[in-house]
């Protein structure tokens, strides 16, 4: 009779342990940004993989539509204290809101001389009109002015009678210090450039591959007139458990707007889930963590190579039920 009852206590035991092991799997992985983690031990494969998305493409266009985009959806989130950004995807530091208004900002160009004008024999000199910013004519040479003498310290010096020493200088030519350049946010439409990072994995216990998308992030693109840099910039990046939250709960904006019939926009969230956007693969997890064109030698390369990636993991998808 005994040994039942310890029998008993040991499968309680065990069903309690497998319980909490399984608890502790689910909120590991929802840590990584995962909306719907998929255990460790279902897992019979996983690929790490990089996607680029063009919100101009005619495919994701209806999650960028005027008004509505999803960067706009994003960064309004940011700004309400909504959203959280991390400075990468590995999702472990993070961005203030100022630092990503300060991501998503450009400075105006100074003013400066068309080619017509530098042809016509003008110098960067003439902008201030020959004197000071105000117009006035620039001092005379040789002129002077009286400024009082300064000890070892830098404090004025005096005489015997206390009053303060003055002796002659050089006048300098006053400088009127300038603002700073004026810094612009970029629209929503100027970020039109998304870096989606998804786990592929194939579940054993369901016997389907899935899309387990991990975090987005929003770029400058290299190719901005208002970028002067000409590099990508990382406004920031998100995790899609939070976004997806984001999502549902402003329905308004956060749709995927169906030109066929507006009584059937859908939310952003549902869009991501039915993969209803274009991409490209820019990078498959590897050793030396390099992008494609980085491995195979340039863009046109690195193109192709993604193209290749992606039938050959519809191939090996395709051979899992073949044997």
């Amino acid at each position: 009779m005994k040994s039942i009852h310890t029998l008993a206590a040991i499968a309680a035991g065990l069903s309690l342990s497998l319980t909490a092991a399984a608890q502790e799997q689910a909120t590991t992985a929802s840590s990584t940004g995962s909306h719907r983690p998929i255990p460790p031990s279902d897992q019979m494969f996983r690929k790490s993989i990089w996607r680029q998305v063009d919100l101009r493409e005619k495919q994701n266009k209806p999650m960028f539509s005027e008004g509505k985009e999803i960067s706009r959806v994003i960064l309004d989130a940011v700004k309400r204290g909504e959203l959280q950004a991390y400075k990468n995807d590995s999702l472990t530091s993070t961005f203030t809101p100022a630092e990503v208004s300060s991501n998503m900002s450009y400075a105006d160009e100074t003013v400066k001389l068309s080619d017509e004008e530098k042809a016509a024999g003008f110098s960067e000199k003439d902008l201030g009109g020959g004197g000071d910013d105000w117009g006035a004519p620039a001092p005379k040479k040789g002129a002077t002015k009286k400024i009082p003498k300064l000890d070892a310290k830098g404090k004025p010096m005096k005489d015997k009678k206390g009053r303060v020493i003055m002796v002659n200088a050089p006048a300098a030519v006053a400088v009127v210090a300038k603002p700073a350049p004026a810094a612009n946010e970029y629209r929503p439409k100027d970020i039109y450039e998304m870096e989606l990072k998804e786990d592929m994995i194939f579940d054993k216990k369901r016997s389907r591959m899935y899309h387990d998308i991990k975090a987005i992030t929003l770029l400058v693109p290299s190719t901005l007139a208002s970028n002067v840099s000409g590099i990508e910039k990382t406004i920031g990046t998100f995790k899609y458990s939070d976004l997806v939250k984001v999502f549902r709960n402003n329905p308004q904006n956060a749709i995927w707007f169906n030109a066929e019939n507006d009584a059937q926009h859908k939310n952003l969230a549902d869009a991501f889930e039915l993969w209803l956007f274009n991409s490209y693969i820019t990078k498959v997890s590897n050793a030396g963590d390099s992008r494609l064109d980085d491995i195979y030698g340039g863009a046109q390369q690195g193109i192709l190579a993604a193209q290749q990636t992606a039938a050959d993991l519809v191939e090996y998808e395709y051979n899992l039920w073949s044997f």
